[in-house]
């Protein structure tokens, strides 16, 4: 089996040089921008206690994204493929094809992360996302993921994942047949946006 995830810091090192984090619900708002799946995933997390390991997770100063304008976010999942289809295909990749299952897997994270304010591959529950997505039912034999916090629109997520090695070499990934993504917007956070790019192939 391979594994693939990115690791948070390198992406948060980036994300911060542009102002914004980027590595990848809590809530009151309603989450946006999910495939058609409205099944849950459940999680070991007791409710209020985090047991993400500690140095796995970052937080941004209050305030931070204050002044940014999140009124027209808003993720079209359609859209959000064909952008990430034609990067691989200028690689001469295949496409991804959208699946319900690594959606999922995206959507229980971003709302983790929005729950919690941070950024992380991490969940509270302490998983990873191996563990995320194999907890959707989904015969993983690679999974690989991308989370991001503070964007307003997906191509700026996009290309924060882009000019991050890591994360560019996820979206990359010649073996990945499959993704789902999610975003949560929530206004009442630091981060106000959590995004979540899960890719995957079958056993």
């Amino acid at each position: 089996m391979t594994r693939v995830w990115n690791g948070v810091r390198g992406g948060l090192a980036v994300g911060l040089v542009i102002g914004l984090s980027a590595c990848s619900t809590g809530g009151g708002l309603p989450s946006l921008g999910y495939a058609n799946s409205t099944a849950s995933i459940d999680t070991d997390a007791v409710d209020g206690i985090d047991s993400a390991p500690k140095g796995t997770w970052e937080r941004v100063p209050k305030g931070a994204f204050d002044h940014r304008d999140y009124a027209g976010t808003q993720l079209d999942v359609e859209r959000a493929r064909k952008l990430i289809n034609s990067y691989r295909a200028k690689k001469g990749l295949k496409p991804l094809r959208l699946n319900s299952k690594l959606t999922l897997a995206a959507k229980a994270h971003s709302r983790d992360l929005a729950k919690w304010d941070r950024i992380s591959h991490h969940g509270s529950d302490g998983s990873n996302p191996w563990k995320r997505v194999g907890r959707t039912g989904y015969p993983a034999r690679l999974t690989a993921e991308n989370v991001g916090t503070g964007q307003i629109t997906i191509e700026e997520v996009f290309k924060g994942w882009q000019e991050s090695p890591g994360h560019n070499k996820n979206l990359l990934l010649a073996d990945a047949e499959e993704m789902g993504i999610a975003l949560v917007h929530d206004p009442k956070t630091e981060f106000k946006t959590f995004w979540t790019l899960v890719l995957g192939s079958k056993i």
